[in-house]
């Protein structure tokens, strides 16, 4: 049997058992709409799509992933509860890692369900975790939702917060931006400059001298942004006792239970965690009773911050350790916001997940020779 062959098989059998599961089987164009879509999936995504032209549609992308599509679908006119799968290839530039593949199938199960999330999560979680449980994997969870609400909680400007949850995504600038903003390292040079002139002389004055004028930014935009800058300069520094806080969360990497309890120690300097922990603890009991041993399972708070921008809360991963370069081989979690940015207002709450099969190759392999 060449490779490829086994590897369809391998994802026709993962979708067989999506449907088995309840799952109705969904289709997406190879060809989506770029303009409306593109800036859903994040940084990452937005710069590995394959974008061209189409005279008579505008901008078109190969398809990244299949989530999107689903919602969309669902959000037109989708019943209530639903569940989808899915099989087919989906497209990504690899620049940065040119060994990796840029056109590879993905078989994935999504889940709609406004009634109970914690159950809903322990479903999705529990569908993958049977049907990958003969490859030796390594399942790690996360929530997204409990770095939001950390972020929530910490006595700042709501200007400083919405700049943290906007680089939620993308680690080092966020980091850049809590040092600085809980005064631990000091601005940059140019803008402490800017800062300094502006005080002297007042931002209208500024501008007024930057003749002649280049660029597409309008006069009022620049001076709302200069303005903005002092503002934000001008803001007391957030507390060590947060500042330190919101550290331990973000390096948090225990087993579920023992995360629950050290998340209850630190919502004393964050208490507007303690709701994001609440439902943290509804998942871990949903998800031992679905049969899965918590005791057991991994959890890390910062798992998925370099994944998809949609997911909002829990999120999931399983993973070959005899391979740490490898990309994970299924990945997936809670996308909410998503469901009201497609829906028009309208919102589900919404959970799924996808599988690789071609990183299950070599073990699929092993496991026909034994």
């Amino acid at each position: 049997m060449s490779q490829k062959v086994a590897i369809r098989a391998d994802a026709e059998r993962f979708f067989s058992a999506f449907q088995a599961a309840g799952a109705v089987a969904f289709e997406a164009d190879h060809l989506l709409p770029a303009d409306t879509l593109l800036d859903l999936y994040g940084e990452d995504i937005r710069a590995r799509a394959y974008v061209t032209h189409d005279p008579n549609r505008g901008e078109m992308m190969l398809r990244p992933d299949f989530t999107v599509p689903v919602v969309q679908r669902h959000m037109s006119d989708g019943a209530e509860p639903a569940r989808y799968c899915y099989m087919g290839e989906v497209f990504r530039k690899q620049e940065a890692s040119p060994a990796r593949a840029s056109e590879y199938l993905q078989v994935g199960y999504e889940l709609f369900d406004r009634d109970d999330p914690a159950r809903a999560d322990a479903e999705v979680f529990m569908v993958f975790a049977r049907l990958l449980a003969p490859y030796g994997l390594r399942a790690v969870t996360g929530d997204i939702g409990i770095i939001l609400a950390a972020i929530a909680a910490l006595d700042t400007t709501a200007r400083r917060k919405r700049a943290l949850r906007r680089h939620v995504w993308r680690p080092r600038r966020f980091r850049r931006l809590l040092d600085r903003f809980a005064g631990r390292v000091a601005a940059p040079s140019s803008r402490a400059e800017l800062i300094s002139a502006m005080t002297q002389n007042g931002a209208e004055a500024l501008v007024a001298a930057a003749d002649p004028w280049v660029g597409l930014r309008a006069r009022g935009d620049v001076l709302r942004r200069m303005r903005a800058l002092a503002e934000d300069d001008s803001a007391p520094a957030i507390s060590m006792a947060q500042a330190e806080a919101l550290d331990k969360v973000l390096s948090l990497r225990e087993t579920l239970p023992n995360a629950v309890a050290q998340l209850r120690d630190l919502a004393v300097d964050l208490p507007l965690l303690d709701p994001a922990i609440d439902r943290m603890l509804r998942r871990t009991e949903a998800l031992s009773a679905a049969g899965i041993a918590v005791e057991d399972l991994w959890f890390e708070a910062s798992y998925g911050r370099t994944n998809m921008e949609y997911y909002d809360g829990f999120v999931f991963g399983f993973f070959n350790e005899a391979d740490p370069h490898m990309p994970p081989v299924a990945t997936g979690g809670r996308y909410d916001a998503l469901t009201k940015i497609l829906g028009n207002g309208r919102e589900i709450a919404a959970v799924g997940g996808v599988i690789r099969p071609e990183l299950l190759y070599g073990l699929s392999k092993e496991e026909r020779a034994g």
